[in-house]
């Protein structure tokens, strides 16, 4: 006979939950094929210049673009897109589509997030239709940045926005973190070693997020932002941001 430990619960997930988590993992499973593993955000610049070297500085570099960089930023975009596709809130959705696409600080991020967007609804529309997406999609008018599809698709397949925000900021810091293991380069341990330290922050820095305006904006990660301006003529480049 077994018992389940106290204040667990025991009862299955609904149909509709179920549907909803295995949306969530498969859209943000690094096997989700919108090119991830071809940018790296700055990071290959960071290297090059000796500001990455191993596993500790790749956490710090991490740590401030999640907290006051791109990973706050993205978080926002995606909650105020969710709200805005989940209403139905047509004009909130592009001017939230507008303003993700105006606020990427280089060339190379913003083909990054345009590229990465423009993918994840194709492949979507392609084998996860539903209904509104189109209309959804139209409404934005004009390109979209990957967390503002990441949100609309999620809010329209009814996945709640606490879990999308978070597996979506767990999904960036993974892939920089690829990135970083690649470049630095980082053993397979180290680079776990850098996402499990990364925990309280990702969980944190989607709190805010949760919880933050679209007068929040902002950032001060400058030598990221410099750095993603800097890989656009950096001689030798495994990836393209």
């Amino acid at each position: 006979m077994t018992t389940e430990p106290s204040g667990t619960a025991s009862e299955p997930l609904s149909a509709q939950q179920g549907a909803a988590l295995y949306r969530l993992m498969t859209w943000l499973s690094p096997a989700f094929p919108v090119g991830a593993f071809s940018y790296s955000s700055g990071l290959e610049w960071a290297v090059e210049t000796g500001d990455v070297d191993d596993a500790a500085t790749l956490r710090d570099w991490l740590a401030a673009m999640l907290e006051h960089g791109a990973g706050f930023c993205d978080g926002v975009f995606l909650a105020h897109a969710h709200r805005a596709a989940a209403g139905g809130n047509e004009q909130g959705l592009r001017e939230v589509a507008e303003l993700a696409v105006a606020f990427v600080p280089s060339a190379e991020r913003h083909l990054e997030t345009t590229m990465q967007g423009r993918a994840f609804i194709e492949i979507v529309r392609n084998a996860w239709a539903s209904e509104g997406l189109e209309r959804a999609v139209a409404a934005c008018d004009g390109a979209l940045a990957y967390p503002v599809a990441v949100g609309l698709v999620s809010a329209l397949h009814g996945v709640p926005l606490a879990a999308t925000l978070h597996a979506f900021l767990h999904a960036v810091v993974s892939n920089w973190i690829s990135a970083g293991a690649r470049l630095v380069p980082l053993g397979q341990t180290d680079s776990q070693r850098v996402l499990a330290a990364l925990e309280p922050v990702v969980i944190s820095t989607g709190e805010r997020a949760l919880a933050a305006s679209l007068d929040d904006l902002g950032g001060a990660t400058f030598r990221a932002d410099l750095a993603s301006l800097r890989h656009e003529t950096q001689y030798t480049r495994l990836f393209r941001s």
